[in-house]
């Protein structure tokens, strides 16, 4: 599906189904290039771990997602901010050693009238003890918009999101523990 394409769906389609027709469109993307990315960019990937750890997990994202970044602009769609969302209010939980953890994020699309259509959200999933995505990220599509709407319906969806604390506040908690 091309841009062109992508923009006839969402001017033609109202309400839920523009969001739906987002997230299905991210959803080719990611099942078409989430494991390219990982092998066409593996020495990068592994020395962005090396030197700046999970930051390389942004490095794959922002990988991943330049290609929809390009393709929304020539559409005129908008999302806000770039994927794959904000990562201070974004929510991470996983198993005890690390290995297994995934990160929700989000973003609010605008259409061409700069007219809020809904939130896409990024699932990652990622390991804490070396570099490694184990599954391709998840799309899921939401009609709110605004961050507590957002909270509050990923928090009725997963009992995991609900417990986990945003970024900052948890990074804060970690500081305080040091000192």
């Amino acid at each position: 599906m091309g841009s062109t394409n992508l923009l006839q769906i969402v001017l033609e389609e109202s309400g839920e189904a523009r969001i739906k027709s987002i997230s299905r469109y991210i959803k080719e993307h990611i099942s078409s290039n989430w494991d390219k990315v990982l092998v066409n960019h593996r020495d990068k990937l592994q020395q962005a771990y090396v030197e700046a750890g999970d930051v390389a997990y942004g490095t794959y994202l922002n990988l991943l997602f330049l290609p929809i970044h390009r393709q929304f602009k020539e559409a005129g769609l908008n999302p806000e901010p770039r994927f794959p969302g904000d990562f201070d209010i974004s929510r991470e939980w996983g198993n005890d050693l690390q290995d297994n953890q995934q990160r929700w994020m989000w973003s609010t699309i605008y259409g061409p009238h700069q007219e809020p259509i809904g939130t896409i959200v990024t699932i990652v999933y990622h390991d804490h003890t070396q570099f490694q995505v184990p599954r391709q990220p998840e799309i899921l599509a939401l009609r709110e918009v605004g961050k507590e709407a957002v909270v509050e319906t990923l928090s009725a969806l997963s009992p995991e999101f609900s417990r986990a604390l945003e970024f900052t506040i948890e990074y804060e908690l970690y500081l305080q523990s040091l000192e």
